[in-house]
């Protein structure tokens, strides 16, 4: 699995760095677990490396100066070590952290170009949010980088951002302004739809790219929202008396009350473009030929304009057309982006076949219009 792949290199390079501070025996257990999550070379190597040594045992020497220095590099060795565990970070761990937050562009972040496809920056991603999940990464500024990376990826995977951003660079904020007074407040509504600005948590995005992390032992799920404190309930744990609650729930009484006098004065429509016990007598409109439905007594009772009743008919119906329109080409973007986002083809394909009744019937009603 590539993602395990990943973090078995992980795993080979923190070895390494316990091996470079005479810590052999973490080295070992980093190695052993990088062989559980995806076998390499490398770690074969390396391990058959520290076999060797330990089967040697200490070089006998009869100089006296050589156990000497010995012992000195060994306590010095042991000095570092314990020194490196009680950061709970190595420092290519921290070196990786500095190198992000001093990036100012998203295409150096990820060490990507700008001619890379979105594929090659999905894959740039994945290794990054490995190596700086604020789960497996202490070093200081790891959530600062994790979170850098996070917006990198969701800007220069949108084709509309992406392009905005290499015309006018700057922060996310003047990207997605930009691209807002581009193309209009519709297509802001499709950025805020799919969370491209702030809807979407730095874990949200890493959980797209890794749905299954949560569930992996070695990790513990993070959340970067902002603890909700009751302060009402911490002020007083005191019931309420009754006529306090009657007071609280008095305006929602008037409220319907209002409802059903108001209810009583209203007439009901002439006509429904759904077919009900109510309005069981069909009918359509002269000009485009839109069903509608009556009461029984339309014929006898309604005094107003027939026409002026049919252009309102074929007004409601177009209003209605259009909404659900609209909400067929959500679905389908949304499965397209999705499909993008996980290389998923079925989806894409799925996606692609997505039946749109609504806009076939819009189109076709506006044609004849």
């Amino acid at each position: 699995m590539e993602s395990n792949k990943d973090e078995a290199e992980r795993c080979i390079e923190i070895a390494e760095g316990y091996l470079n501070a005479g810590n052999h025996e973490k080295a070992e257990k980093f190695l052993l677990k990088a062989e559980k999550l995806y076998s390499t070379k490398k770690a074969k190597d390396i391990l058959e490396s520290l076999v060797r040594l330990k089967s040697r045992g200490p070089p006998k020497n009869a100089d006296s100066e050589q156990p000497r220095r010995r012992t000195h590099a060994t306590s010095a060795d042991k000095a570092q070590s314990e020194k490196t565990t009680s950061k709970d970070y190595t420092p290519a761990q921290l070196e990786e952290v500095k190198k992000i937050n001093k990036c100012k562009d998203y295409y150096e972040m990820l060490a990507v170009t700008k001619e890379s496809p979105d594929s090659d920056i999905k894959k740039a991603y994945k290794k990054l949010a490995l190596k700086l999940h604020p789960d497996k990464n202490k070093a200081p500024g790891a959530n600062e980088a994790f979170k850098s990376i996070g917006k990198a990826v969701t800007v220069l995977t949108d084709a509309e951002k992406r392009k905005a951003y290499d015309m006018y660079g700057d922060t996310e904020e003047r990207v997605s302004r930009m691209s807002s007074q581009n193309h209009g407040g519709s297509n802001a509504a499709h950025y805020h739809e799919f969370g491209f600005e702030s809807n979407l948590t730095p874990e949200d995005i890493f959980n797209m790219f890794f749905p299954t992390y949560g569930n992996h032992p070695s990790y513990q799920r993070r959340t970067f929202t902002r603890p909700f404190t009751n302060n009402r309930a911490q002020e007083s744990n005191q019931p309420e008396s009754s006529s306090s609650i009657i007071l609280q729930i008095l305006p929602i009484i008037i409220l319907i009350l209002i409802s059903m006098m108001s209810s009583l004065f209203i007439s009901e429509p002439a006509y429904n473009l759904q077919h009900s016990t109510k309005y069981p007598m069909p009918r359509a409109t002269q000009k485009l030929n839109v069903p509608y439905y009556v009461k029984e007594n339309f014929a006898t009772e309604y005094q107003g304009s027939i026409h002026r009743l049919e252009m309102n008919v074929e007004e409601d119906y177009i209003n209605q057309l259009r909404n659900m329109c609209y909400r067929e080409k959500n679905r389908r973007d949304t499965l397209l982006w999705k499909a993008r986002n996980f290389g998923d083809n079925d989806l894409y394909r799925q996606a692609n076949e997505l039946k749109m009744p609504s806009c076939d019937a819009f189109r076709d009603l506006s044609a004849r219009m």
